[in-house]
C-alpha cells in the first residue's frame, strides 16, 4: 500500500501530498501532487503495473525536461552525424523559440503538444520543412527513450505534413544575372564562388563546405569529395568556370576550399536571395539548376549520376526538369 504523505511550507500551510511506494523488487517510486486524490490514483496505477509486472520507472523521464533532452543531444550525438552541423542549428532554433515546450518533463509531454507546434510552424514556413523539423525531434526523443523509461514517443503519432518531393524550381530568363549580382553585394565573401561551384559542379552546400585544397586537383579538373550523403566518396569534374572560381580563391589554414560556416553561407544566400526577390528559390535549388543543365548539355543518365553522387534514376528524377522549349530543340 502506498503512503500518502502531506507536504507543507515553511509556514506549516498543505501544499500538496506525496505518494510514496516502496515494493520490493522496485526501485522506490514517489510523486507529489496538489491534491491527495490525485496522489492516490498515481500511486494505483503505479502498484498496478508492479503487480502486473509491467511496470517502468518514469522517474528519469520525470526529472527531464525536453530541452535537457536536446541540449545533451546537441552536446553528445549530434556532432558525430553527417549532418550535424545542420541538426544542430534547427535544434538551437528550437530551445530559443519554444521555451514552454522544451520546459515539459519528458514524462508528461504529448502528442497535442507537438500537433500545436506543427500547426504553429506551418503558418511561416514549408511542409518540407516541418517535416524534417519532426523527424529530428523525434530522433531526438527516441535517443533517450528506453534509458528514460518512456514507453512510447509522442512524436511518433503526430501527422506529418504533406509534401510535394519534386520541385519544379528553374532559374528563368535572366533570374540567374539577378541572383548573382545580388551576390556580389554580399558581405560574405565566400558566397559568389560558392554559389558558382554549386552551379557548375552540382555539389550540396555540405560538400562544398567540407571540400578542401588537398583534394583538388586541377591538372586532371576533379576534386574528390572523400565523405558525402550516401557514405560513399566520389570524384566531380572541374569546368573551365570552376576551375577559374578556385584559382581567384585565397587558401585558408584551415585547409578548406569555401572559408565559411554552413549557418554564415546560409544566411547570406537568403539575404541575397531577397535582393533579387527570389525568394522561393534555396541553395540547394542550385544543385537541382546545375543536374538539369547537365541534362539539357546532352549528358547520360550514368555522366550525370557519376557528377551528382546519385545512386538511382528515381532519386535523379527528382532534381531534374528539362525545359519543354530545349527538347523540343532535339526533336527537330
Amino acid at each position: 500500500m502506498a503512503a500518502l504523505v502531506p507536504r507543507k511550507n515553511r509556514n506549516g500551510e498543505l501544499i500538496g501530498w506525496q505518494a510514496k511506494i516502496r515494493k520490493q523488487g522496485f526501485p522506490v517510486q514517489s510523486r507529489t501532487f496538489t491534491s491527495k486524490a490525485d496522489a492516490r490514483a498515481w500511486a494505483t496505477v503505479i502498484e498496478s503495473e508492479m503487480v502486473r509486472g509491467v511496470h517502468v520507472d518514469r522517474s528519469k523521464a520525470e526529472r527531464t525536461t525536453l530541452h535537457d533532452a536536446i541540449k545533451a543531444y546537441i552536446e553528445e550525438i549530434a556532432p558525430s552525424h553527417k549532418g550535424g552541423e545542420a541538426e544542430i542549428l534547427r535544434l538551437e532554433r528550437f530551445l530559443r523559440e519554444e521555451p514552454k515546450l522544451c520546459s515539459h518533463a519528458l514524462a508528461t509531454v504529448k502528442t497535442k503538444h507537438f500537433e500545436e507546434y506543427r500547426d504553429r510552424r506551418l503558418e511561416s514556413v514549408s511542409p518540407g520543412t516541418v517535416k524534417r523539423e519532426l523527424g529530428l525531434l523525434h530522433t531526438v526523443i527516441e535517443s533517450v527513450r528506453k534509458s528514460h523509461g518512456m514507453i512510447e514517443n509522442p512524436v511518433s503519432d503526430v501527422r506529418r505534413p504533406t509534401v510535394k518531393d519534386a520541385r519544379d524550381v528553374r532559374l528563368h530568363g535572366d533570374e540567374a544575372g539577378l541572383l548573382l549580382e545580388a551576390c556580389e553585394g554580399a558581405r560574405n565573401k565566400w558566397l559568389v564562388p560558392a554559389v558558382l561551384l554549386a552551379l557548375e559542379t552540382a555539389m550540396r552546400r555540405s560538400e562544398l563546405l567540407s571540400l578542401k585544397w588537398d583534394n583538388v586537383d586541377t591538372t586532371h579538373k576533379t576534386a574528390y569529395l572523400p565523405d558525402t550523403k550516401t557514405g560513399k566518396g566520389r570524384k566531380v569534374p572541374l569546368s573551365s568556370l570552376a576551375l577559374a572560381v578556385l584559382e581567384g580563391l585565397e587558401q585558408n589554414d584551415d585547409g578548406r576550399v569555401i572559408g565559411t560556416s554552413a549557418e554564415g553561407l546560409k544566411s547570406a544566400f537568403e539575404r541575397a536571395r531577397s535582393r533579387a526577390k527570389l525568394e522561393h528559390f534555396n541553395f540547394h535549388d542550385l544543385r537541382h539548376e546545375a543536374t538539369s543543365r547537365l541534362f539539357e548539355r546532352g549528358w547520360g543518365i550514368m555522366e550525370v549520376a557519376a557528377v551528382t553522387g546519385h545512386q538511382d534514376l528515381q532519386m535523379l528524377k527528382r532534381y531534374t526538369n528539362l525545359r519543354a522549349s530545349d527538347l523540343a530543340e532535339k526533336m527537330g
